[in-house]
């Protein structure tokens, strides 16, 4: 089996939320942090034969490197990786222990989602390179008087600086829907997204199967 560029991403990706990976028989990876306040799902194109564990994503990643065009081959205790035009050039990696391993062991089902909007690419750019530039830990959905603006700022200095970009939504009511920027590990890409005043929302990547669930602050507030 060889990894598609797209199936690289997603583990990469997928290595900044958790570095514990359980690949299950099939198509469709899931992770979740080890606060369990983000689970990620993506499909991948790769059927994969078995369900084999992973410690370290990143180290497995890094051994996936040293090849030009690597190619897998599951056995049953670990994972040969072969170069492929030199199929005796390889690499022995074993399988983790699943019971040292964090997994999710299903999705979330999202409860009701009072607010919808689209985020596109370059506004989530914007928006995590000005929360570096600024030291900006928290992102806020907002909507007061009928107007809707993203804002990174420090929730605990109303004297911090923050920056600011007015978005579209639907739904009715006010709110404030506060984020750690930290937790918005997502995929480059353009988002559907839908929120809960339950306190979870739900990213959905408009060109690459996966979706990301992340829980909100505490602080948030919804009204009608």
């Amino acid at each position: 089996m060889k990894l598609s560029s797209n199936t690289t991403m997603v583990l990469k990706n997928f290595a900044t939320i958790n570095q514990n990976l359980v690949i299950k028989e099939g198509s469709e990876l899931l992770t979740m942090s080890s606060m369990k306040n983000i689970v990620a799902k993506a499909t991948v194109e790769e059927n994969f034969p078995k369900e084999i564990a992973i410690y370290d994503l990143n180290e497995f990643l890094a051994s996936l490197s040293i090849f030009k065009s690597p190619v897998l081959e599951f056995e049953e205790q670990y994972l040969t990786i072969k170069e492929e035009d030199q199929p005796h050039k390889k690499l022995t990696y074993f399988y983790s222990d699943p019971s040292v391993v964090q997994s999710p062991t299903k999705t979330i089902t999202m409860p009701s989602e009072e607010v919808k909007f689209h985020l596109d690419m370059n506004k989530l750019l914007e928006m995590k390179r000005a929360a570096g530039v600024i030291g900006s830990p928290d992102m806020v959905l907002q909507k007061s008087s009928g107007n809707s603006s993203l804002l990174v700022k420090d929730k605990k200095n109303d004297t911090a600086n923050n920056y600011s970009l007015d978005v579209s939504t639907n739904g009715d009511g006010e709110f404030k829907f506060f984020f750690k920027v930290e937790n918005l590990k997502l995929m480059d890409g353009s988002y559907d997204v839908a929120i809960s005043s339950k306190n979870i929302s739900h990213f959905k990547n408009k060109s690459s199967d996966v979706e990301y669930w992340i829980a909100l602050e505490p602080e948030s507030t919804y009204s009608v």
